[in-house]
């Protein structure tokens, strides 16, 4: 019962915040202490960024800035970092506030745009504020929910443009999930933005349980549970003695092998002694389900394996729906599946998808159709669906809490190798168990894999170090549009003002602290080093000298040999057998492709193996140069990723090199073999074997002459001369690294500015600017958003567009938004003929250029387009039918859709870029032509 004290003390914050009072009595629950004092901070005038844990409430004070808006008669915006969190917020706030009310803008939907309230990506408010949108008119609020996301390397500049050109007048309510660094965010957001109240809640509103999964035996992570938030957290011993064990099994399992048996056996009995350890997924699921722990999410990084494991479980013939649930499942999939075409639907597995789902069962991926994805979402919140296999995107803002949440293995593959998973990553992954308000608890469960260190799990579930860091940089877009704008002294006065430049200005503090140690160290260094015989330092530079021209000379013979590897694998063609000296691929080979040529860390041919491999290979794999020593056909319609192909050209590859022996070691070595046909020979020539023979005479020279000097110098008959050299060694380390510390807080000041200054050197190279304002080729650079920006207004210059036709126009635009998922995707893509064909070309040509202006302005902005999407794009836009295409480009259903909406960005900003012109008009015949079937439906409602 309340007090009268505690009554009193109500009305008069009541009184002091009106339109909160007002605002809390819409909700049937109590309102946390950090909400209320955020939304209290909002209506006395002030931003706020609210950084707390997943599922803890952060969205009620975005709510809340809505509910301000209407009051005032004002605007409020509600940015989030994907169309598919807009969607969902969008209906949220629908069914709060009436379809009058609430609009949406995410590129894909265009709804009711001038309402009081709107819904949208923050590409989207970038461009408004670029474009000075009228719609900016009576805006007093913006939500920037997952603000988080400015870390994001690829798209978080937009979020610092956003915060820094928004009006002054413009409320600013940031909401961000726990960082570590929230204060030195927030003030950053009062800098740029003025009063901001920051306010952080570490505590989950849900208690979370941390536990390790071993067979279908589940152990506590930590001995107490209730610590595991602290930082005196202990391991539970039961685990580590399953640890233990498991390792010594393992070890005795080795041995065995290693002791005569059958490799084969062998393994399969040490697997006998470890599976009861590994549980299958379809007994993850029973096991949970057998706790009460559904529903669950369960992460698994990998596309093919989320597939996998729906299949699976319906393979044991699981079923965790009741027949009313079915009923339930069915008819909300049916609905939402109806404008889709019965044929396309067969072509993405829909029928399947509908078994899984009706059993509370499904996957969740980026390659799903998003149609499938939101259908996911959606029985998922309602309950209905009951386990979800999805890789990482999934923990990226969607609202899906579980019960309790797996993740299948602590390591995934990031574009480049697998790497184990961050803290910051774990905890993102197992903030979604608990759901507030339906569960008491939630859980987070580790499976066990061979040779999993408790301790290891245990520092990842309870570090609490997550730094944000800004990854802002200036694109040549943003810098045409700044300068349009206020002219290039302020946009530079505009960028200094970043948050990355802040962070860079506050690490320089640290730095010249450091910079006044060392130089006060070198002082007692050099008196340490004095002799009385003569100058030691000067002893000691020609000593070092010495050793510097050695390490010279040994890098150069090293740069030589490279230089000869290069040589020997530029030479090749395609269809050429060599015999790839080392590496994991080391064998017979036949080229597919030769690789690039301008590609940086050298040529990197892609081939297929004896036995059945097909990988791009790198400098790594060819320590001596190699020779192609006979030659076979290549099929014209050969695919690197169908097994079958492999398997065909593997085997006449087998066929071929029958009987035949590789090049001997010598030509194969470049070594005294050599001969002018060797692959060192005929490349290099002999005027540039001379100048290698010249600087190696030199560098001997060299050497004897710091020899004799040395000998000479007073100080090298010193009796203490070892001891001297150890100080003055010292003396030079450290004055090396005080050289470095100069030369970093020399690049951290200003860093932001000095790249501006970069970016525009380069577009004033190329005409965009020209004394400071921006020219008319410049105006059409600002129309243009892809981080493919300079080359798209390069091509539309030069008119490499101009004779396309629709189809061949779509085709050549694909090249600026795709990227292959794997390096290897991109192998010999498949092209349309004609035009497109050499315009594809000319655009790879344009790009080689500009990126070597780049590398003369020391940039780094723009790629190598991407052909792997330009046959898909053309045959889409011909009318072709998805399972033609689908199957003709070997894409997944959700890539194919997700990369589509891209192309059709870029197509209504080149129409929008090109002016009055017939290519305004055949880009929006391309756009029409790809705006069809699963393309064009998007679906935002329930």
């Amino acid at each position: 019962m309340t007090s009268p004290s505690e009554k009193y003390a109500k009305f008069q914050r009541d009184k002091q915040s009106p339109v909160f009072a007002d605002f809390a009595s819409l909700y049937d629950f109590t309102i946390d202490e950090f909400q209320i004092r955020a939304c209290r901070e909002l209506e006395a005038g002030n931003g706020v960024l609210l950084a707390a844990p997943t599922g803890s409430g952060k969205t009620l004070v975005g709510e809340f800035a809505v509910h301000l808006a209407l009051q005032q008669g004002r605007k409020c915006f509600y940015t989030t970092p994907i169309k598919a969190l807009s969607n969902q917020k969008f209906n949220d706030l629908t069914r709060r506030y009436g379809a009058e009310n609430v609009g949406l803008l995410t590129g894909d939907n265009t709804i009711n745009g001038e309402a009081p309230i709107v819904v949208m990506t923050t590409e989207v408010l970038r461009n408004m504020l670029y474009a000075g949108s009228r719609t900016l008119a009576g805006l007093g609020y913006v939500v920037m929910d997952e603000v988080h996301y400015l870390a994001d390397r690829f798209r978080g500049a937009v979020w610092e443009e956003v915060i820094i050109h928004l009006p002054d007048s413009v409320a600013l309510v940031s909401l961000s999930a726990t960082v570590s660094n929230a204060e030195e965010f927030g003030e950053w957001l009062s800098t740029v933005r003025g009063a901001t109240t920051t306010i952080v809640e570490e505590r989950r509103p849900v208690p979370l349980y941390q536990h390790v999964m071993v067979g279908r035996k589940m152990f506590d992570l930590f001995a107490d549970q209730e610590g595991s938030a602290r930082d005196d957290v202990r391991v539970n011993p039961e685990l580590l003695r399953v640890a233990r064990d498991d390792w010594r099994s393992s070890r005795t399992s080795d041995r065995r092998s290693k002791q005569g048996a059958p490799r084969g056996r062998a393994g399969a009995r040490g697997q006998g002694n470890r599976r009861p350890n590994l549980p299958s997924r379809f007994e993850v699921v029973d096991r949970l389900d057998s706790e009460g722990l559904l529903p669950a999410i369960v992460f698994i990084f990998s596309r093919v394996g989320c597939d996998a494991a729906v299949t699976q479980c319906l393979s044991a013939n699981l079923r965790l729906t009741t027949p009313a649930e079915r009923d339930e499942i069915v008819a909300l999939v049916e609905g939402r599946c109806a404008s889709i075409p019965d044929e396309d639907l067969h072509v993405l597995g829909y029928h399947d998808f509908l078994d899984g789902l009706s059993r509370g069962i499904a996957a969740h991926h980026a390659g799903m159709l998003p149609t499938f994805k939101e259908c996911v979402e959606d029985l998922f919140a309602a309950g209905l669906c009951k386990v979800v296999f999805a890789t990482e995107t999934l923990a990226l803002g969607i609202n899906m809490p579980a019960r309790s949440v797996v993740i299948e293995k602590l390591s995934k593959w990031n574009g480049e190798t697998h790497a184990d998973i961050t803290p910051g990553e774990y905890t993102q992954l197992t903030g979604r168990a608990g759901r507030r308000g339906i569960d008491v608890e939630g859980h987070g469960v580790v499976l066990w894999q061979p040779g999993i260190d408790p301790k290891a799990v245990a520092g990842l579930a309870s570090t609490r170090t997550y730094p944000l860091r800004s990854s802002f940089r200036p694109s040549y877009n943003m810098a045409v549009n700044l300068v349009k704008q206020v002219g290039r002294d302020t946009a530079r006065e505009l960028l200094e003002s970043s948050f990355a430049q802040f962070q860079a200005d506050k690490a320089v503090v640290g730095l010249a602290r450091q910079l006044r140690k060392s130089e006060e160290a070198l002082a007692g260094y050099a008196e340490a080093a004095q002799c009385h015989l003569g100058d030691f330092m000067e002893y000691s530079a020609l000593r070092r000298r010495l050793s510097d021209v050695e390490a010279s000379l040994a890098k150069a013979r090293k740069a030589d040999r490279r230089d000869e590897v290069v040589a020997s694998l530029e030479a090749l063609k395609p269809g050429d057998v060599i015999e790839v000296p080392s590496g994991r691929y080391a064998g017979l080979a036949v080229v597919v492709d030769p690789g690039m040529g301008s590609d940086r860390e050298g040529p990197r041919p892609f081939v297929v193996t004896a036995d059945r491999h097909a990988r791009r290979l790198s400098m790594v794999d060819f320590p001596v140069p190699v020779e192609a020593f006979t030659r076979m056909r290549i099929p014209r319609n050969f695919n690197g990723r169908n097994p079958q192909s492999r398997r065909d050209l593997a085997s006449t590859l087998r066929a071929k090199t029958q009987g035949f022996l590789p090049p001997p070691p010598g030509r194969r070595g470049g070594g005294a073999g050599t001969g002018p046909s060797g692959a060192g020979g005929g490349r290099r020539g002999g005027r540039a074997h001379g100048r290698e023979v010249g600087r190696e005479v030199e560098g001997e020279r060299e050497i004897t002459r710091l020899r004799a000097e040395m000998r000479a110098h007073p100080c090298h008959g010193c009796s203490d001369r070892e001891d001297h050299a150890r100080w003055a060694e010292r003396y030079h380390k450290l004055e090396r690294d005080s050289r470095t510390l100069k030369r970093r807080i020399e690049q951290r000041t200003n860093t932001i500015a000095r790249q501006f200054d970069r970016v525009c050197d380069v577009l004033a190279t190329l005409g965009y600017l020209e004394n400071d304002q921006v020219t008319p080729v410049g105006e059409r650079l600002m129309r243009i958003y892809t981080d493919m920006d300079l080359v798209a207004a390069e091509s539309l210059r030069n008119g490499l567009w101009d004779e396309l036709s629709p189809s061949e126009l779509a085709a050549a635009l694909s090249a600026l938004v795709f990227e292959s998922r794997r390096a290897d995707d991109a192998i010999a893509p498949r092209l349309p003929g004609g035009r497109v064909k050499a315009v594809l070309a000319d655009m790879v040509s344009l790009w080689a250029d500009l990126d070597g202006l780049e590398r003369e302005n020391r940039l780094d902005f723009l790629r190598e387009p991407d052909l792997g999407f330009a046959w898909a794009a053309y045959r889409w836009a011909e009318g072709a039918s998805l399972d033609d295409v689908l199957t003709e480009t070997d894409l997944a259903a959700g890539d194919f859709v997700r990369w589509m909406k891209q192309l059709l960005d870029l197509a209504d900003q080149v129409a929008d870029a090109a002016g009055d012109t017939d290519l305004r008009t055949t880009a929006r015949q391309a756009a029409g032509a790809l705006r069809r079937g699963v393309v064009a439906y998007s679906s935002v409602s329930d």
